[in-house]
């Protein structure tokens, strides 16, 4: 499977099924799979069975995966639901920008980048 536009600890709206307009936070990306597990959404109800005397058994309610095709991107900056441009950033690497409003979605990962930048440029100085 191709690379996924979404990453751990973006807000993501699921566009259909029976959540279809709600929005939570991914807890983990699976690329091989093509999935994301969303907090809070898609909840199944498992049944456990307990192992041992000391562990209770019962109904468990718990995250599915979803497809990464049926969840879209939301914006930071604009709060809405965008698809994803890379664009080359100032330290020579793609960042991940908003397609409606152009803002950059990975900023942390855009202010490390220049961290280390403006450090090997000063190390290099002395």
């Amino acid at each position: 499977m191709a690379s996924m536009n979404v990453r751990s600890g973006d807000t993501v709206e699921i566009i259909t099924g029976k959540d279809c307009g709600k929005q939570g936070k991914v807890i983990v990306t699976n690329p091989e799979k093509g999935t994301v597990i969303v907090e809070g959404l898609n909840m199944v109800t498992k049944h456990k069975k307990p192992r041992s005397a000391q562990e209770q058994g019962g109904k468990v309610e718990r995250e599915r995966a979803i497809d990464v095709s049926n969840v879209a991107l939301v914006c930071p900056v604009c709060k809405k639901t965008t698809r994803v441009n890379h664009v080359l950033g100032e330290n020579g690497k793609y960042v991940r920008t908003c397609h409606k409003c152009g803002a950059v979605i990975d900023a942390k990962a855009e202010k490390k980048a220049a961290k280390k930048a403006s450090t090997r440029k000063s190390k290099k100085a002395e």
